[in-house]
């Protein structure tokens, strides 16, 4: 398959992050790096979106701790960017709402309709304006000879949202460029661990109709726990069962020390004073706990 007729994706890993680890990142890359193997996928962008401080969870930091840290986090990729539209809000929002609103704010900087699991594939999707319009977000007046790739329509897209997410201007008076460009298909899939699908199966913790939009309409891509049994876990929920075509389990023979890499345990290595903190966190992130005095008892 060429590059134009892969299915686009962007990452989204909704959490507390508290704090963002080195597990965190780790389960970008090795999502990424497994979709790719597929042949049938581009991962063009991630997007890290920490939770709304009213999430109510012992130990919370508060989001300007915790979406710096992020930051800090992914200062050194070029396709993982943080998005604080979750913890501007006035509420803890669902995770179905935080993939609604990334879709709806796609189009509306695009102007083109973004795909879903269930579109079918002739439906106009984001980089295909609709009704023969030019309503998307480069400019450029010679599309035959330097047409944008994807990481180039990400680095675009992200630089707008960014600007959207973190200025909060009305989305109305925010004004983008122009160019006919084609991008045959591309996605949001909600990026979880193993934790995250089991949880699905606990009675009475996620809507059944979230959980439809979550895995019917965008999907997911769980990257599992060394030994975990994602098969049996997805058999234990009707919903999961029913859209099992839409869940992508991320397969690796080797074992990755990050696999079992958690913010309860660094947030313990931190209280304890233990030096193996440095294997579970970025420095960045070490200094910047240090400086704010985060993490040091038991109650965060």
């Amino acid at each position: 398959m060429t590059e134009n007729t892969k299915t686009h994706v962007i990452l989204l890993s909704c959490g507390s992050f508290n704090p963002i680890t080195k597990g965190h990142i780790h389960m970008f890359e090795k999502a990424r790096e497994y979709l790719h193997k597929t042949g049938k996928f581009i991962v063009i962008g991630g997007i890290i979106s920490p939770v709304h401080d009213s999430y109510g969870k012992p130990g919370l930091v508060p989001s300007r701790h915790r979406l710096t840290m992020c930051q800090l986090a992914v200062q050194s990729s070029d396709w993982i960017r943080v998005d604080p539209w979750e913890c501007y809000q006035d509420t803890w929002q669902t995770t179905c709402s935080v993939l609604e609103h990334h879709r709806d704010l796609m189009k509306r900087v695009t102007g083109c309709i973004l795909s879903n699991v269930n579109t079918p594939s002739s439906t106009p999707v984001i980089g295909q304006p609709r009704n023969d319009t030019q309503n998307t977000i480069y400019q450029n007046h010679n599309t035959n000879n330097n047409k944008p790739t994807a990481t180039k329509l990400w680095g675009k897209m992200s630089e707008s949202l960014g600007k959207i997410c973190c200025v909060r201007p009305h989305i109305d008076r925010f004004t983008f460029f122009l160019l006919s460009v084609y991008v045959p298909e591309l996605r949001i899939l909600l990026l979880c661990g193993s934790d995250l699908l089991e949880s699905f199966c606990i009675p009475g913790l996620w809507k059944d109709s979230d959980m439809e939009v979550i895995v019917g309409d965008f999907g997911i891509v769980v990257v599992p726990r060394d030994g975990v049994d994602t098969e049996r876990i997805m058999n234990h929920s009707s919903v999961l069962r029913k859209y099992k075509d839409n869940i992508i389990v991320v397969k690796d023979d080797v074992n990755h020390p990050m696999s079992i890499v958690s913010s309860t345990k660094s947030r313990l290595a931190l209280q304890h004073g233990d030096g193996h903190v440095v294997d579970y966190l970025n420095q960045p992130v070490i200094d910047y706990i240090l400086q704010s005095q985060l993490y040091i008892n038991a109650s965060g």
